[in-house]
C-alpha cells in the first residue's frame, strides 16, 4: 500500500464481506469453501484501519475549516481533493471491520460513529451533593481521561464508580440525570462493597502484587480470614458493573475494560452476551508468573481476562507474563498471536500509551505559562535546575533518587551551589500507615542533605507536599535543565513524556528508570539507570549535568519524535481498532469451527438404519475429561489412560448389539487397549491402526508390506538424550512409531526441549526418511508416511467385513475422537464424494443416495492391498505368487456386486471431542458429552 503526501487511497478489498457472509466452513470438507476469495491477513486489515482514520481526520479538518453552510453539503472531489475513495470499496471495508451484523445497508460514515463504552473504576468526573437532588460535576484530569476525550471518531459512553456513596434512589436519579449530560454513566457501591472491592482487594492484594510489593507475612497471616470475603466484594463489584454495561449496551457496541480493578468483568460480560465485543487493558506491570501465582484467585482472575476477545498491556514485557502465566498456571498454549483455549484465541498485544502532546506544546504560548517560566528563571538564575514529579508512593523511588543525589554531591562538591532538585511529591492514601511512614523517611533524608549541603541563602533540595496546576507544572518542565524518573516499578510513566513535550527549546536531558515502561519507548534518548544503585544514579546525574549540547539534542529529537507521534488519542484509537480486527478474524475462525453435534438427530439416524459402524477414540474420548488448567498433569496420578466407569454399561449394550459394530481407534500401545477393553465385544486397533482384533481374536497387523522401520535406532538414540536433559519427560517404544511425551516436565522448558529435538531430527535422523513428526500438545511422535488412522481404516473394514461376513453396506458411520490434527484424515475418508464444483452453500443439501462405494475407485486399494486376514498376513512369505494373486481375486468376487459402504450424507456424523478448529462435521466439547451421547444410542438400539 502506497501513500503520498498527497492523497490518502483506500484499496478495494471484498474478501472479509464476501467471507463473513458465506455459510460454508472453510477446511471443512462437507462444506468445502475452496470458491472463496483469498482471506486479507491481519496487516492488511489494520494498514486500512489506519488508512480510515487518516481519512476521517482528513475530512473532519476539512470540514472544520468549510463555513457551516456549506458542511452539510460537502463531499470529497477525486479530482480536486487531497483526501479520495471509492465509496462502495469504503463501506465494505467500514461493514466488515466495524458492522458486522447489518443487513448490508449503506452506511454514513461521517454521521454514524461506532459507539465505545469505556468501562473504568472511577468515572472521569468528580461530583459533590448541594442537597437532596443536586450535584456538582467537575472533570478529572488524568492520561486515560485526556486519551480518550481526543478521539472523535467514536461515540464514547464512559461507565463507572462516580466516587461517593449514594444510598437514596433520589440521589441516585439526579446524579445519573447529572452525568448523563458528561456522556457518563454511574455505577452505584455501597460503602460496605467499596470498603472490601477497592480498598481492601484491588488496593491491599493485587496492586502491590502487581508491582512485585509481596503480600507481607504478618498481612497475610491477619487477613487469611477476610480475603474471601474481598474477594467475593471484588467479584460483587464487577458483576454491578456489568449488569450497568449490560442494561446500556447496542448491538455492535465495542466495550473496553480498563484496568486491575475490573478483571473478572470479561467474563461476566461474555457470559451474558458472548458476541459482544470486549477488549482489556491493564494500566499497571504484570508481575512474572512466579509473583502472579502467589495470589490465591490467580486462576479465576487469569481465565476472566482470557475470556475478553483483545488484552493489551503497556509494554512487550507485561504481554509476555501475562501469556507465560496463563502456559504455567493454567496449562495453555500461548503463540506469537495470544493464547489460546480449546481453539479460543484471545489476543494479546502491546500498546504503549502516550499523551496529548499537542496540549503542552501549544501551553507554553500561554501568558501565564510565560510569567510563571520568567519568575523560576529568576529563582533559579545561575543554577542547573533537576525535576522530579512523582506521587508520594512506595513504587516511585523517591528516598532512591533524594539518596543519589546526595551521593552526586559527595562526589562533586563543586556542585553543591550550581544546581537544585526539585521535587514534587504528590500526597496519596495519606491514612495509610506505610505511606505515612513513607512521608517521615523522605522528610528525614531531605532535611538531612539540606543540613549538610544548604547554606543561609540556598538549599539543594526544594521538596513540596503538593500538586501544582497546569500552567505551573508546564512551565517547571520548560526551565529544568535534568529530569529524574526513578521507579522502582511503573506502569508506564507519562511524567517522562509530559517532560519532553516541554523541552522543545531547552533540550533537557532524562534520566528514566530501566523499570518503569517508558523506559521501553524512551529509552533510546534518555539514560536509562537502576535506581536501586545509588552510585549509578549518581554518575548518571553527573553525566546529563556535563552533556555535550550536540548530544542533548540529539537524543531530544529522538524521544520528541516518538511523543508527538505516539500520542494518547492514537493509542487509544489504535487498540479499539486492534479490537474489531480481531472481532473479524475471530468470526473467520468460528467459520471453521465444525457446530456443536445435533444429538436427536444422530441417534434418530441410528435407530433407523440396520448396518452402523461406530468408531471411537480413546484418549480424551472414552477417557476422564483432559485436566485444561494443567494442575494434574503436574503430578503423576495414572501413567496409562483408564475407561471412564460411566461408559461401560452404555458401550456394552452397544457392542452386544448384532447391527452394531464398534471400533475402538487409537494411538495406543496393544497392551492399553487390551487392560481396558478384553471385556467387551468390539474391534481394537492399536498404534493409529497398524494393529487390530476382535476381542475374541488375536491380534494381527495391517502395515503395509513395504513399511521400513529402520529408522527407529537412530530416532531412539534422539529421544534417550532429550529425555535424560529433559526433568519427568519420557519416550514410548512402540512397533510402529516413538513417541516423546513431556507433559510432567516444566511447561516452557518442555517445549524449548521439543522445539531443540524436532530441530534435531529433522536435520538428522529422518532428514532423508519417509516419516512424519506428530507434535501432540506436549509430546513428539515419529512414525512412518503410512501410518495414520486415515490410511489404516481402509484395511481395517476390509477385515470387518470379511470377519462378519455382512451381506449388507454400512449404512451408518458414527466417528468420534480427539484425534491429532496428522489423524483427521479418517474423517475425510467417509465423506460422501460431492462434485467439487457445486457451491459450499448449497453442498448439504444434495445429499439423495450418494454413494461412497469402495468397490471401484477404492475396492482395488482396499482388497488388493489391504485387506488379508491375520493368518494370510503371517503366512505370506510362504505363498507363491499366483497363489495370493488367486486369494485377492476370490476376495474381490466376493465382495463384487455390493458396497462395503452405502452412506447418505446424512447419515455419516465425525465428531472431533475438545478441539474447536478440525475437519470434523461436528464438535463434542468434552468426554463428558461422549456420555451422553453413547447412552443415548444405546437406548435406541
Amino acid at each position: 500500500m502506497s501513500i503520498s503526501s498527497q492523497e490518502i487511497c483506500i484499496l478495494p478489498n471484498k474478501n472479509n464481506l464476501a467471507l463473513l457472509q458465506t455459510n460454508g466452513m472453510p477446511g471443512n470438507l462437507y462444506n468445502n469453501c475452496s470458491n472463496l476469495p483469498a482471506t486479507p491477513t491481519r496487516l492488511e486489515r489494520l494498514l486500512r484501519e489506519r488508512e480510515l482514520r487518516k481519512y476521517s481526520k482528513c475530512l473532519n479538518d476539512c470540514e472544520a475549516e468549510l463555513p457551516s453552510s456549506t458542511q452539510d453539503c460537502f463531499s470529497p472531489d477525486l479530482e480536486t481533493s487531497t483526501c479520495w475513495f471509492n465509496d462502495e470499496e469504503l463501506l465494505e471495508t467500514v461493514s466488515a471491520s466495524r458492522s458486522l451484523n447489518d443487513d448490508g445497508e449503506r452506511l454514513d460514515f461521517r454521521t454514524s460513529k461506532q459507539r465505545l463504552l469505556v468501562v473504568a473504576n472511577r468515572l472521569p468526573v468528580s461530583a459533590v451533593r448541594h442537597g437532596e437532588d443536586s450535584w456538582q460535576l467537575e472533570m478529572s484530569v488524568g492520561g486515560l481521561v485526556t486519551a480518550l476525550l481526543g478521539v472523535k471518531e467514536f461515540d464514547t459512553r464512559w461507565i463507572g464508580w462516580a466516587g461517593v456513596n449514594v444510598p437514596d434512589e433520589i440521589g441516585q436519579k439526579a446524579l445519573a440525570k447529572a452525568l448523563d449530560e458528561k456522556r457518563c454513566i454511574p455505577v452505584f457501591l455501597d460503602e460496605e462493597v467499596v470498603h472490601q472491592y477497592y480498598n481492601g482487594y484491588c488496593n491491599n492484594i493485587l496492586w502491590p502484587l502487581f508491582h512485585y510489593i509481596g503480600l507481607p507475612q504478618e498481612d497475610r497471616l491477619a487477613t487469611t480470614r477476610s480475603f474471601q470475603s474481598q474477594f467475593d466484594a471484588y467479584k460483587k463489584a464487577n458483576q454491578l458493573f456489568a449488569d450497568v454495561v449490560n442494561e446500556h449496551y447496542e448491538e455492535g457496541d465495542v466495550v473496553w475494560c480498563h484496568d486491575y480493578h475490573l478483571m473478572f468483568l470479561p467474563k461476566c460480560l461474555k457470559e451474558r452476551n458472548s458476541k459482544m465485543k470486549v477488549g482489556w487493558f491493564l494500566h499497571t506491570p504484570f508481575p512474572s508468573s512466579e509473583i502472579h501465582r502467589m495470589l490465591p484467585s490467580r486462576l479465576e482472575l487469569l481465565r476472566s481476562v482470557l475470556a475478553a476477545d483483545l488484552v493489551g498491556f503497556h509494554t512487550y514485557d507485561y504481554a509476555r507474563h501475562f501469556v507465560s502465566a496463563c502456559t504455567r498456571i493454567l496449562g495453555l498454549e500461548g503463540t506469537p498471536e495470544g493464547v489460546e483455549d480449546q481453539g479460543k484465541l484471545t489476543r494479546i498485544a502491546a500498546f504503549p500509551v502516550g499523551i496529548d502532546s499537542e496540549r503542552f506544546i501549544k501551553a507554553l504560548e500561554l501568558p501565564e505559562v510565560q510569567d510563571h517560566m520568567k519568575v523560576l528563571k529568576q529563582r533559579f538564575a545561575g543554577r542547573k535546575v533537576m525535576l522530579g514529579v512523582d506521587r508520594l508512593d512506595m513504587i516511585k523511588g523517591i528516598p532512591q533518587k533524594i539518596l543519589a543525589f546526595e551521593k552526586f554531591l559527595e562526589e562533586n562538591p563543586n556542585w553543591c551551589n550550581k544546581v537544585v532538585l526539585l521535587q514534587i511529591a504528590v500526597p496519596t492514601r495519606t491514612d495509610v500507615p506505610e505511606y505515612q511512614k513513607l512521608t517521615s523517611q523522605v522528610h528525614e533524608i531531605v532535611g538531612r542533605i539540606n543540613g549538610r549541603f544548604g547554606s543561609l541563602t540556598a538549599v539543594p533540595i526544594h521538596h513540596l507536599d503538593r500538586s501544582l496546576d497546569f500552567h505551573e507544572l508546564c512551565a517547571l518542565y520548560a526551565v529544568t535543565d535534568v529530569a529524574l524518573v526513578t521507579s522502582l516499578r511503573d506502569g508506564m510513566n507519562l511524567v517522562s513524556y509530559e517532560y519532553v513535550a516541554c523541552q522543545e527549546s531547552k533540550k533537557g536531558v532524562l534520566i528514566l528508570s530501566e523499570f518503569a515502561g517508558a523506559a521501553q519507548s524512551l529509552g533510546a534518548g534518555a539514560i536509562l539507570v537502576n535506581p536501586w544503585n545509588v552510585t549509578e544514579v549518581a554518575s548518571s546525574i553527573g553525566y546529563a549535568l556535563n552533556m555535550p549540547a550536540d548530544e542533548r539534542e540529539k537524543r531530544h529529537h529522538h524521544n520528541f519524535k516518538h511523543v508527538i507521534s505516539h500520542t494518547a488519542q492514537e493509542w487509544a484509537a489504535t487498540f479499539v481498532s486492534e479490537l474489531n480486527v480481531t472481532i473479524v478474524e475471530a468470526q473467520l475462525r468460528t467459520r471453521q469451527i465444525p457446530p456443536p453435534l445435533p444429538i436427536e438427530v444422530a441417534v434418530d439416524r441410528y435407530s433407523c438404519l440396520n448396518n452402523r459402524l461406530l468408531i471411537l477414540g480413546f484418549n480424551a474420548t472414552l477417557t476422564e475429561p483432559v485436566d485444561t488448567l494443567g494442575r494434574k498433569d503436574s503430578q503423576i496420578n495414572e501413567w496409562e489412560p483408564k475407561l471412564r466407569p460411566d461408559l461401560r454399561e452404555p458401550l456394552r449394550k452397544l457392542c452386544d448389539d448384532p447391527k452394531t459394530t464398534v471400533l475402538v481407534l487409537s494411538g495406543s500401545a496393544r497392551n492399553v487397549l487390551d487392560d481396558n477393553f478384553s471385556d467387551y465385544n468390539l474391534w481394537l486397533a492399536a498404534e493409529n491402526g497398524m494393529f487390530l482384533r476382535v476381542t475374541t481374536g488375536d491380534w494381527m497387523t495391517t502395515m503395509p508390506e513395504n513399511l521400513s522401520m529402520e529408522w527407529v535406532d537412530s530416532v531412539k538414540n534422539v529421544f534417550e538424550y532429550f529425555t535424560d536433559r529433559t526433568p519427568r519427560s519420557q519416550f514410548e517404544v512402540r512397533e510402529t512409531s516413538l513417541i516423546w511425551n513431556y507433559k510432567y516436565s516444566d511447561v516452557e522448558f518442555g517445549r524449548l526441549q521439543a522445539r531443540d529435538l524436532l530441530q534435531h531430527l529433522w536435520t538428522g535422523p529422518i532428514s532423508n526418511a519417509s516419516l512424519d513428526v506428530v507434535q501432540g500438545r506436549r509430546s513428539v511422535e515419529v512414525r512412518s508416511v503410512a501410518v495414520t488412522k486415515g490410511a489404516a481404516i481402509d484395511r481395517i473394514l476390509g477385515e470387518i467385513v470379511h470377519n462378519k461376513g455382512m451381506k449388507e453396506p454400512i449404512d451408518y458411520v458414527l466417528c468420534i475422537g480427539h484425534f491429532l490434527t496428522k489423524d483427521e484424515d479418517i474423517y475425510t475418508f467417509f465423506e460422501p464424494e460431492l462434485p467439487s464444483e457445486v457451491p459450499a452453500s448449497v453442498r448439504p443439501q444434495v445429499p439423495t443416495q450418494v454413494r461412497t462405494s469402495i468397490v471401484g475407485s477404492r475396492a482395488a486399494l482396499l482388497m488388493k492391498q489391504n485387506s488379508m486376514s491375520a493368518v494370510e498376513q503371517n503366512k505370506s512369505y510362504a505363498i507363491d505368487g499366483d497363489t495370493l494373486h488367486s486369494m485377492v481375486t476370490d476376495r474381490i468376487s466376493l465382495q463384487e456386486g455390493s458396497s462395503v459402504l452405502d452412506l447418505q450424507a446424512n447419515d455419516y456424523f465425525s465428531c472431533s471431542v475438545a478441539r474447536k478448529r478440525s475437519n470434523s462435521r461436528y464438535r463434542l466439547q468434552s468426554s463428558d458429552e461422549v456420555v451422553t451421547l453413547l447412552r443415548e444410542l444405546a437406548d435406541h438400539r
